[in-house]
């Protein structure tokens, strides 16, 4: 399957911030790269329905739908997840709607666990880690590391950022720049948004 491989997904260091809303019915995020300038937006699609059932229901059992959109507000990466009442499996899609692979989430106590598939459900990565203190790991089909999620932000633009909510995406240069690190780097971007949906 040929995909155009975006420039967003180019850089290896992302710095994801959230924005803060007074009514907060979804999750949004700005993209940065390593320069201090915005390459993107994460943004939740809430319906109006959804809206009404996220009072009444348990909002991890509801389907949610995340985007990444660059800076011309085009959509790159859908990520989406239907109704569940256990482990989830997340259906990520291109800008054309066309199928790039999975997440399937895993149970373990205290440790989030997500493993990567690709279109044809081949494992291509795993990101496991503590949600807690916020570390995670990102490791590839051999279980070499590859990239990590962390909030320790060691002074780099830190005066940039001023939400509360905020966190590093560092992939390894070596990966390879096709569809496989474009999921990769999509599951990796949206991990808060997941495990608050998840919550």
């Amino acid at each position: 399957m040929s995909v155009l491989f975006p420039d967003f997904f180019e850089t290896n260091n992302y710095f994801i911030d959230e924005k803060v809303g007074f009514f907060k019915f979804s999750n949004a995020y700005k993209v940065f790269n390593e320069h201090g300038e915005q390459i993107g937006m994460i943004q939740q699609q809430v319906p109006g329905w959804h809206k009404v059932l996220r009072m009444i229901l348990n909002k991890a059992m509801l389907p949610f739908t995340l985007e990444i959109k660059d800076m011309g507000d085009n959509p790159l990466v859908t990520i989406r997840r239907g109704w569940t009442f256990w482990m989830s499996k997340i259906v990520l899609t291109d800008s054309k709607g066309m199928p790039l692979g999975s997440i399937v989430q895993k149970f373990k106590f205290f440790k989030p666990t997500f493993r990567i598939f690709d279109v044809h459900e081949m494992q291509v990565a795993e990101i496991t880690g503590d949600w807690k203190g916020w570390n995670f790991t990102i490791k590839d089909a051999r279980e070499m590391p590859v990239g990590t999620i962390t909030k320790k932000w060691n002074g780099i633009l830190k005066e940039a950022f001023t939400t509360a909510d905020k966190y590093i995406v560092s992939i390894n240069e070596e990966v390879a720049e096709d569809t496989r690190k474009m999921i990769m780097v999509s599951t990796a971007i949206t991990i808060d948004m997941v495990l608050k949906e998840s919550k």
